[in-house]
């Protein structure tokens, strides 16, 4: 979301990095690029305003000029005024549901923001990770098939939905969704309401009157982040008339310019608890605004990339692989299941993007087009093996290797090249089995990586 913000920004402490010594002039010209990059992002204008002001006071002072090291400093300096505009370095705990079951939390926003795949994606968060027990309802009887579609999505998380009653109103949808939460001892009751393509007077007296019968615990406003600018007067229209609790930004793995995030907290007042990252139903993570500096700063979010990792491993299969390869044995399974694992962590460009410093080479990578379904294939090669074939390679002879590639629908030489890839991990598996970790650690990763990778 935030890459053109990014590339923008790299530029400007580029040219600061450039400069042993910084002057007034170099930092008021750094600050007028960064205005400029803020501004092309959609970041609202009072907001621009008060960051740019705030970093000048900081900047000019004897910190960043009498610093041995000026443009690391100035970029700690915007580092730190971006988590305290994104919500301050004390990250949001999410949705808070410290109160007596059902806890009711209610999604409003405008058609085509993501709220009923919202709703299913927090009900299958909540499910997962907290193991509430929590009950679907829409209230949209504006747009055809809406409470189908939160149906279905229900039965693709496991989540009941509460049965569909055609002509009931929002109201009487809403009474009996908490009936039904009271009487069969749910958690959590989700309220999907009705949006419109604008804000208007028939959405809101909807949405207070829902409001006014549910007393929800949580009022969240799910804004597409692709909205730019407009989204902070939604979000200022709703919290006047909703009284909104905290906000959900939607598709930002999308190329939103990423305003939206920046201005709708410090104009609102509100956290952004929670973010979509894709279309999977679980692609949704909790807001950490220092992480999100850090990105935006091409830090990376190493952070994330290792709580991704720790979600989607199964402890299980990894405590199998560990052993494995402590006595150097890596089959072809194992590779599979490695496969599937970055799969599941979103694929080599998801993994690249919270790495430290990738920012800079995003252009090259985006220009060797990084083939993301050549997981799939190579999973699919290995699937058409035989579990013989799979324990052996070495069985894999020519007519073998033909015939999995018509099995797989994949060609001999992307079979050829995936046995490639199976041989040097194989065979660093084996180095460090010989050398031991006394030996690794004296010689070095060098040590046991194939003769190709060293030059």
């Amino acid at each position: 979301m935030f890459d053109s913000l990014t590339n923008r920004l790299g530029d400007v402490f580029d040219q600061l990095r450039r400069h042993g010594v910084l002057n007034e002039n170099d930092i008021t010209a750094a600050l007028r690029e960064i205005r400029v990059a803020l501004l092309e992002a959609d970041v609202a204008l009072p907001v621009v305003r008060d960051f740019v002001a705030a970093v000048r006071e900081r900047a000019l002072g004897q910190e960043v000029l009498r610093s041995v090291t000026p443009a690391q400093m100035m970029v700690k300096i915007v580092h730190d005024h971006l988590v305290a505009v994104l919500g301050g370095e004390t990250p949001s705990d999410g949705l808070v549901l410290k109160a007596a079951p059902p806890v009711v939390i209610l999604l409003v926003g405008l058609q085509g923001s993501g709220k009923t795949t919202t709703a299913a994606k927090i009900a299958l968060r909540l499910k997962s990770r907290e193991r509430k027990k929590v009950l679907l309802a829409s209230l949209d009887v504006q747009r055809p098939a809406a409470q189908q579609q939160l149906a279905v999505l229900g039965r693709q998380v496991g989540v009941a939905t509460l049965p569909i009653v055609p002509g009931e109103k929002p109201v009487a949808i809403t009474r009996r969704a908490l009936a039904s939460g009271r009487n069969e001892g749910y958690d959590v009751v989700i309220l999907d309401t009705a949006g419109r393509l604008h804000v208007n007077e028939d959405l809101m007296l909807e949405v207070a009157a829902v409001r006014e019968t549910a007393h929800p615990h949580e009022t969240l406003l799910v804004a597409d982040a692709m909205t730019g600018q407009d989204a902070v007067n939604v979000a200022k229209a709703f919290d006047e008339r909703a009284g909104l609790t905290g906000i959900v930004l939607t598709r930002v793995d999308g190329d939103a310019r990423g305003g939206a995030a920046l201005s709708m907290r410090a104009i609102t007042g509100k956290p952004i608890v929670l973010i979509g990252t894709g279309e999977k139903i679980d692609a949704l993570e909790t807001f950490h605004p220092e992480r999100i500096a850090g990105r935006i700063l091409g830090m990376g979010d190493v952070v994330s990339l290792v709580e991704k990792a720790a979600e989607t491993a199964d402890q299980e299969e990894a405590e199998k692989l560990a052993a494995k390869m402590a006595k150097g044995n890596f089959d072809l399974d194992d590779l599979a299941a490695q496969l599937r694992q970055i799969r599941r962590m979103g694929g080599m460009g998801g993994m690249l993007g919270l790495l430290p410093g990738v920012g800079k080479i995003k252009k090259q990578l985006s220009e060797a087009n990084i083939d993301e379904s050549i997981l799939k294939r190579q999973e699919a090669i290995i699937s058409s093996m035989t579990k013989s074939e799979r324990k052996n390679p070495k069985l894999l002879n020519a007519s073998r290797r033909r015939r999995i590639a018509s099995g797989s629908g994949t060609s001999v030489p992307e079979i050829n090249r995936l046995l490639k890839q199976y041989q040097d991990i194989s065979g660093m598996m084996k180095k460090m089995k010989k050398l031991g970790q006394k030996g690794v650690m004296r010689h070095g990763l060098e040590a046991l990586m194939p003769h190709t990778f060293r030059h």
